[in-house]
């Protein structure tokens, strides 16, 4: 209900427990609030985004477009306890799911190949979670993703969260 819609629009209904519904019910910071790097410094342009989702982005440097993607589905999935459905592939076609890595299972990579060695002990806790995905954002991108993407065939067939994608290096994503 805080970002209003022009003349003329209305909002596309969502099913319940959807992850668009999900994404319409993430908690803001507070109106005119500033945008902040992980080193808690401001973003450089503050003049274009209309809100700031309340979630933490952590310490390093990892979160770019399309991380914030795969935040985004994650996060969704964890709320809703869907473990075995957190998985994404690397840029070289490794799949890496949090299954697995709540496991004690974690990968090693070696070049440009990538295997599963048992180092840790298990443990599905948010903490534990938010590691899993520091990882994924340094070992995926907008090429891995978009080859994992479903393509919607026409326009006025996308729903709330789905997202535009161009694969590469660059590439780009939003949600």
């Amino acid at each position: 209900s805080r970002i209003s819609l022009p003349d003329d629009f209305t909002r596309m209904k969502v099913k319940r427990e959807s992850f668009g519904e999900w994404l319409r019910n993430l908690p803001l910071k507070e109106k005119n609030a500033g945008v902040f790097l992980y080193n808690n410094k401001l973003k450089g342009r503050q003049d274009v985004h209309e809100a700031v989702i309340d979630i933490d982005i952590g310490t390093k440097d990892l979160q770019q477009c399309a991380d914030a993607v795969m935040r985004m589905r994650a996060e969704y999935l964890y709320s809703k306890n869907y473990i075995d459905s957190i998985h994404f592939n690397y840029t070289n076609g490794f799949e890496c799911g949090f299954r697995k890595w709540s496991t004690g299972f974690r990968p090693v990579v070696k070049g440009n190949n990538a295997s599963w060695v048992k180092s840790a002990v298990q443990d599905s806790s948010y903490k534990n979670f938010r590691n899993y995905l520091d990882n994924i954002f340094s070992y995926c991108g907008t090429l891995s993703l978009s080859k994992e993407m479903k393509k919607v065939p026409e326009p006025e067939q996308m729903q709330a969260g789905d997202v535009f994608i161009l694969g590469g290096n660059p590439g780009h994503a939003i949600l």
